[in-house]
């Protein structure tokens, strides 16, 4: 069971993977810190100074606090757009290396039939221009 672990481990998927999410984390923690500091007190300041992180409401003995759930919200769409612009660009340059036209590699049979077509193309012209 170990071994299986090792080599489900050590797969470049699985560590890709890991690398992916890291990556992912961080740049969650970059984009709360754009929306949170930057874009929602532009945004307060442009609708009268309103702090978004300050807005709640006291429904009894629950505090329910929607500015902070709008800030969530424009993380997710700065997200999942950011994400949306990565996969493109990434499916761009797949498609790109995908058209590129691939010469054909030629056996040593094909190539040596090649030569006896060439020759015989050759000869047939050659019998024309003496006729």
């Amino acid at each position: 069971m170990w071994n299986e672990f090792k080599k489900f481990a050590v797969k470049g998927n699985v560590i890709d993977l890991a690398v992916g999410v890291i990556i992912g984390a961080a740049f969650g923690k970059i984009v709360t810190s754009l929306v949170n500091d930057m874009i929602m007190p532009l945004i307060g300041l442009l609708m009268g100074g309103i702090d978004f992180s300050d807005l709640s409401l006291q429904v009894r003995d629950a505090e329910l606090k929607y500015g902070a759930f709008l800030q969530t919200v424009v993380d997710f769409f700065i997200i999942s757009f950011s994400v949306f612009l990565f996969v493109r660009f990434y499916h761009k340059l797949r498609h790109k290396d995908e058209e590129k036209p691939t010469s054909p590699t030629l056996t040593k049979d094909q190539e040596l039939l090649a030569e006896i077509r060439d020759l015989l193309r050759q000869q047939t012209h050659g019998e024309r221009d003496h006729s």
